[in-house]
């Protein structure tokens, strides 16, 4: 059956990263995530009603140059140049090579695309691992070069030590932008002129002497249970503050050493920003019940929508890491909040 996540991205990679305005195309994202958990059957029919709302791959304007790619960073003119140039890279250089010698340049940006180009480069990195194919390297250009055109840096954090502190606490601390009305470029412009921000984003919780990998587990966790509580206020956009570090916890074996202490410091950067910009202040009163993994994920999936595909793909990840069923209420509870906007 694994077959199939290479058919999905083969259908996938004649459409653009994005649609309508600058809407992330979440195809392949949920395609990968249907096939990893046994739901490949299901995959075919999914896009054949996602993939009306897609676009044409977008046309390029002239080659970028391997040694000319800073000015193109986070120009979504160039979307198409930034296709071909990491699909010519990918076919010169083994995929672990160029994913090493872009994550640091693209991990400032980690915003980019709402934080979709790091969440898109972290599924395609979880089916390399399981199976190095051609299409699958492919949709790793894709993913990286939806990454570039997007690249987005986030308001300056501070650097202070990291805390010997529960991460659910310290999402609870995170400051709010004071104005939640807009759109998510506005909110995060908010976050530079924000009291409090560069303490909250630059001191990543989590128990003290872990690892960075250990770290994100615990961040991952905390952003699926907080959703349980906050994600009233915007459940689509909320789904972000878990997928987009465990998106980093996904790429971080396949990582120079080096590498996963900056990559920890901008997951948590990004779970603060999403946090900040899309939880409410004041919680709501929540009632788990026990679901079981496959119930939630069959849920996710007859809803239709990428977003709950993805958050309980997290959601059953992080349960398998500590059976709280919490988590799965969670996943359970942000597909019901999804199909009721």
């Amino acid at each position: 059956m694994t077959g199939i996540l290479d058919e999905a991205l083969r259908r996938l990679h004649v459409t653009g990263p994005e649609h309508d305005g600058w809407l992330s195309n979440h195809g392949p994202m949920a395609a990968e995530a249907l096939v990893h958990h046994g739901r490949a059957d299901q995959v075919h029919r999914w896009l054949d009603g996602y993939e009306r709302r897609l676009v044409e791959v977008p046309r390029g304007i002239a080659p970028i140059a391997a040694d000319e790619w800073r000015e193109p960073l986070g120009d979504p003119v160039r979307t198409g140049d930034w296709l071909a140039f990491f699909d010519r890279a990918l076919r010169a250089e083994p995929w672990s090579d160029v994913l090493a010698l872009w994550w640091p340049r693209l991990l400032p940006g980690i915003a980019a695309g709402a934080t979709h180009g790091v969440i898109r480069v972290g599924h395609a990195v979880r089916a390399l691992r399981e199976q190095e194919t051609e299409d699958r390297v492919a949709e790793l250009g894709q993913g990286l070069a939806y990454w570039a055109a997007r690249w987005q840096p986030l308001a300056p954090a501070g650097r202070g030590p990291y805390r010997s502190s529960d991460p659910r606490a310290a999402l609870d601390a995170v400051p709010r932008v004071p104005d939640q009305r807009s759109g998510i470029r506005s909110r995060l412009a908010q976050l530079a002129d924000l009291p409090g921000w560069p303490a909250a984003a630059g001191a990543v919780p989590g128990p003290a002497g872990t690892t960075a990998g250990d770290r994100l587990v615990g961040i991952v966790t905390a952003a699926v249970r907080l959703h349980t509580t906050h994600g009233y206020g915007n459940p689509v956009l909320l789904v972000h503050a878990a997928t987009a570090p465990l998106a980093v916890l996904r790429t971080l074996p396949s990582l120079p050493a080096a590498l996963h202490e900056p990559s920890l410091a901008a997951a948590w950067a990004a779970t603060a920003a999403v946090t900040a910009a899309y939880a409410p202040p004041v919680a709501r009163a929540f009632t788990p019940g026990a679901p079981d993994a496959p119930a939630v994920l069959e849920q996710a999936t007859e809803s239709g929508d990428a977003h709950a595909i993805k958050f309980a793909d997290a959601a059953i990840e992080m349960w398998h890491r500590e059976p709280d069923p919490l988590l799965l209420a969670s996943s359970r509870h942000a597909t019901e909040l999804i199909l009721d906007e």
